[in-house]
């Protein structure tokens, strides 16, 4: 699969040859330097954008569009200011002409189940960071998408609320297991909620290398860090990736665009 851009240069290619699996299920997460093409990855799949060369599938079914199935969980939160935290986890439903009572009842479950239920009337500026992250992850999973893609979700968050958030997605992935596709510049971040952790290169971004994640589950990410596994998977991680942001750092060392 092939992504480019046009710049006023020329053509810039994002994403050259990438080959990806991710079985149903599963929760993988995708790391490499900066600018190789992580976001980009997700825009495909989602359906906000299309290949130049090459396809996407979901369960067997080519993407073609923005999909019902797919719920997308961005770096910044997206609530809109002027609805409740209710109704913000209430909106996809209304979306999908769920009955107002059945979207009020749906959603109030979700917040209850991400910590928020005696939040529900607060306004997206009355919460924190964490708490305002915790709506958007209820606002994507009251639908119950089968494929979930997560951007970064939680890398503006302070380190302890950041451990606790993954501890939390943990948990809510676990009820139902959707396939999520997990986007991260956090080695610890990406062994600690993974079963699988992808390797991409400097850009043009593709697949250089795939880990298992063998730790059991379920998993606290407070405590798993300390294991030696942990430690020795964190380690052959590093070093695939480091080479690559070493390239990232040093724009000749890589593939230039092209007119």
């Amino acid at each position: 699969m092939k992504r480019a851009f046009k710049t006023e240069k020329g053509h810039y290619i994002a994403l050259d040859g990438v080959d990806l699996t991710v079985r149903a299920g599963e929760f993988v997460s995708v790391v490499g330097p900066s600018g190789c093409g992580k976001s980009t990855l997700l825009g495909l799949i989602s359906g906000l954008a299309r290949p130049q060369s090459g396809k996407v599938e979901i369960f067997g079914r080519r993407v073609a569009g923005v999909r019902k199935d797919v719920g997308f969980i961005f770096q910044k939160d997206a609530l809109l200011p002027w609805r409740t935290a209710l109704q913000n986890v209430m909106l996809p439903l209304r979306f999908r002409r769920v009955p107002a009572r059945e979207a009020e009842e749906r959603g109030r479950a979700w917040l209850g189940r991400v910590g928020l239920a005696k939040f529900a009337s607060y306004y997206p500026h009355q919460l924190s960071g964490g708490m305002r992250k915790r709506v958007s992850i209820a606002a994507t999973l009251v639908y119950e998408p089968d494929v979930l893609l997560l951007d970064e979700p939680f890398s503006a968050l302070d380190v302890q609320t950041r451990a606790l958030m993954e501890n939390d997605l943990l948990d809510l992935w676990s009820l139902n297991r959707p396939t999520v596709l997990f986007i991260t510049h956090d080695l610890e971040e990406a062994v600690g909620l993974s079963d699988r952790v992808v390797v991409m290169s400097a850009g043009p971004g593709r697949m250089i290398g795939e880990h298992e994640i063998p730790l059991a589950r379920p998993r606290d990410l407070l405590e798993v860090r300390f294991d030696p596994a942990f430690t020795e998977l964190h380690h052959q991680i590093w070093e695939q990736l480091r080479d690559e942001v070493g390239r990232a750092q040093n724009p000749s060392m890589l593939t230039q665009p092209i007119s």
